[in-house]
């Protein structure tokens, strides 16, 4: 069987070098064949009236491009809501967005990246704490983005209720409030986040020695993923059964969530600067760079001073990055312009560069916007954030990237790839020498005709208009407009006997009021339900990495019992400590409520790994015929106790039914497709499917409805999420009601279209 030995060591600059040695494997068919279209479909024309929430975890520069993008959704008729870090509030609401902040300190985040750019930290850093701080500080944001969703806004105190999530990789909880919600996610993003065969995931650094660079390209990604969702986990584990009352992901799932739910993605970079790679699907589309209309800017009167002083400057920054050594990183600038004989602007930046320094040939400034100031210079060097090294290709400025961490490395190479700059410079190998020589390279024809060229493809898109584009296409029309008011989201589902209909608020309250339905038929509407599969490859694997999960979970609710009655005891004698208010006997009462919860913990995860271990038989089974390329039956979800009695009735019909069946008609499908060689293979998969179906079958039998009750219980126990929903969304329909009058032949149509659907009046 063909293997691959992994090796990895993290880089100084947080990227991980990955060593492949072995042959490859068959890579899994996870992906759309290499002939995938890259042009981009029609856009769509009807689609509803959405409320977007935005989510974005980052710099400055990683929440401007999505303040365009929410500009362009407001101009297609969406409410767009930016939730980000508390100091971005001004930026965001001075563009015309809604805000919410979700804590979390970006200065302090870019300051640890610096220091610790990849996954796993430096050795100073968790003696230091920081690794402590920083896990509390992504708890904290993972809440903010989920109250994001269902808090009205804090200025106004105007009702919200997200209908569809857009959010950017790192915030991490965009598709698990979209599964709490039951609503659409469509991650975009900056850097390359969905594995091909193309190129490598931006923190890998490939040295393959026996592996060919495409598998180790493709591989890269998994293991990145692998490694991010070891360190983020438990963290992300513990939100979603704290806050949002949902199952933890299983380990084998956690890593790879988009790609095994189908989530669209859009990248936000120039196709003609990256092209989509072959191998990636439909719902992944490369749409071009988020520029915001250019700001109106008075320029400073130092900067048009300089400007008008001489020839044209280059442009020096570094943006958010927080160095530990501004001044070293001053004095190679100082040295490399005079060694040059040119002049520059450099910004100071948030590492505050040039301190006390004054040279009539070089200028140091604050914030001002790239889209101005890179239209007055020659060239640009800077750290290779997406949104300024965008800026700079837009102008046509030939561009050196001295990167820090993330992807930077990245556009850095695809950069120095369209000619239009040399090869990054690792900011530690940086010497006076080489940014010199890296000055001379990008005031050389070849990089400026190359910066040229580059500039008029891109001036040809328009990345935003694309990307919203991107993003209603990938809309569940059939299932998200209301059936009586298309224009509008649905928000409640109406039953009464085999009647159904999705309604909108509107059309809803319409309804009511004319007393043709009854709130007691209506229940909350999730337009896209996502079920998170602990998928399985075989029996073996299934089983052992089921009896491991079950045993984890019951250690775990063993040792919560004790820590939690203490917990709760001791917090209620220190609030008797403080105000007297609380009475030994109180605390003890406390101390007994979460023993009580405790133990009630302890059995679901008793229960639960008694379903567990069946289940991943009946799984694994189930998964063997894909292992030599017979597609497993789909007998759809288990959400509850009909939906598991539904799947084991078909995974006991079906096993039984194709396991017998397979012995005859897998060596005619054999010899029919490759003769006598085919038919011999044919034997050998039925006989295959004969041992493991039936057994799939008789297993699922039990297991699957098992699953279903468990699922109900659990829901039925914990309900405080779901009734947090249920309170946004009608505060959020009253809020409706008060504030946007229904027009009345908009009210008779909702009425006669009710009959005619319902009654057939």
């Amino acid at each position: 069987m063909a293997s691959i030995d992994m090796h990895c060591l993290q880089l100084h600059n947080g990227r991980i070098t990955m060593s492949f040695m072995g042959q490859k494997p068959p890579l899994p068919p996870i992906y759309m064949p290499e002939n995938t279209p890259t042009k981009l479909a029609e856009p769509v024309g009807k689609y509803p009236r959405l409320n977007i929430v935005i989510q974005v975890v980052g710099s400055r520069g990683d929440v401007q491009p999505f303040i365009a993008l929410g500009n362009e959704l407001q101009l297609s008729g969406h409410r767009v809501r930016i939730a980000t870090h508390d100091v971005f509030e001004k930026f965001v609401r001075d563009s015309g967005l809604e805000f919410y902040a979700i804590g979390g300190d970006p200065t302090e985040l870019m300051a640890y990246m610096v220091k610790n750019p990849g996954i796993f930290p430096k050795f100073s850093t968790l003696r230091s704490g920081e690794i402590s701080k920083k896990r509390k500080m992504i708890s904290r944001m993972l809440e903010g983005c989920w109250e994001s969703c269902i808090q009205p806004d804090s200025q106004t105190g105007e009702p919200f209720f997200a209908q569809a999530i857009i959010a950017n990789p790192p915030s991490f909880a965009h598709i698990h409030c979209a599964q709490a919600l039951g609503i659409p996610v469509h991650l975009m993003f900056t850097m390359p986040w969905t594995a091909t065969r193309s190129f490598p995931h931006p923190l890998a650094n490939i040295q393959s020695t026996e592996t060919d660079h495409k598998t180790a390209n493709f591989l890269s990604y998994g293991l990145v993923d692998a490694m991010t969702w070891q360190g983020l986990g438990d963290v992300i584990n513990h939100w979603r059964k704290k806050s949002l009352d949902l199952e933890p992901v299983p380990v084998m799932a956690g890593p790879h969530l988009a790609a095994s739910l189908n989530i669209p993605f859009t990248y936000c970079w120039s196709p003609a600067l990256v092209p989509k790679p072959q191998d990636w699907p439909s719902h992944i589309d490369v749409c071009g760079f988020f520029f915001r209309p250019s700001p109106s800017y008075n320029p400073d009167p130092r900067i048009l001073g300089f400007l008008e002083a001489g020839p044209k400057p280059i442009y020096i920054g570094f943006g958010s990055i927080v160095m530990e050594n501004p001044e070293k990183m001053t004095a190679m600038i100082l040295d490399a312009v005079r060694d040059c004989g040119i002049r520059a602007i450099v910004s100071k930046g948030w590492s505050k560069l040039g301190q006390g320094i004054e040279d009539e040939n070089i200028l140091f400034i604050d914030d001002c916007p790239h889209e101005w100031l890179f239209k007055q210079v020659s060239a640009v060097i800077h750290h290779g954030g997406a949104g300024t090294t965008a800026c700079g290709l837009l102008n046509g400025r030939p561009t050196t990237i001295v990167p820090f961490f993330g992807d930077q490395p990245f556009w850095g190479n695809m950069v120095a790839a369209a000619g239009a700059g040399p090869p990054p410079i690792d900011h530690q190998s940086l010497t006076v020498t080489i940014l010199s020589n890296s000055i001379r390279f990008l005031l050389s024809p070849d990089a400026v005709v190359a910066a040229h060229e580059l500039a008029v493809k891109i001036r040809q898109e328009n990345g935003v208009k694309e990307a919203v584009n991107s993003f209603h296409r990938n809309l569940p029309l059939k299932t998200i407009s209301c059936e009586l008011l298309t224009k509008e989201p649905a928000t409640w589902f109406w039953k009464k006997g085999k009647k159904n209909l999705k309604l909108s608020h509107q059309a809803a309250a319409v309804l009511v009021e004319k007393e043709k339905i009854n709130t007691s038929n209506l229940s909350i509407y999730k337009p896209q339900p996502i079920v998170i599969k602990n998928r399985r490859w075989d029996p073996w694997t299934a089983t052992t990495s089921a009896a491991v999960d079950s045993a984890v979970d019951i250690s775990l609710a063993i040792g919560q019992i004790g820590t939690k009655y203490r917990k709760e005891y001791q917090g209620a004698l220190t609030k008797k400590r403080d105000n007297g208010t609380t009475s030994s006997r109180t605390a003890l009462q406390a101390g007994s409520i979460a023993l009580g919860k405790g133990f009630q913990n302890l059995g679901m995860a008793i229960t639960k790994s008694a379903i567990e271990l069946p289940l991943a038989v009946a799984d694994g089974c189930h998964e063997i015929p894909g292992l030599y390329g017979d597609k497993p039956r789909d007998y759809g979800d288990v959400t509850d106790w009909k939906s598991g009695g539904l799947v084991g009735m078909k995974s006991f019909g079906y096993g039984i039914a194709d396991g017998f069946a397979g012995l005859f008609t897998q060596p005619v499908k054999g010899a029919m497709k490759d003769g006598g060689k085919g038919f011999v293979k044919g034997v050998g998969k039925g006989t295959v499917g004969f041992l493991t179906k039936p057994f799939s079958g008789i297993f699922g039998f039990v297991s699957y409805p098992a699953l279903g009750l468990y699922k109900t219980l659990s829901t039925s126990t914990h309900h405080g999420t779901q009734g947090r929903i249920l309170s946004a969304q009608t505060d959020y329909g009253v809020f409706l009601a008060m504030t946007r009058e229904i027009p009345e032949h908009v009210v008779e149509k909702i009425v006669k279209d009710f009959d005619w659907i319902v009654d057939g009046i």
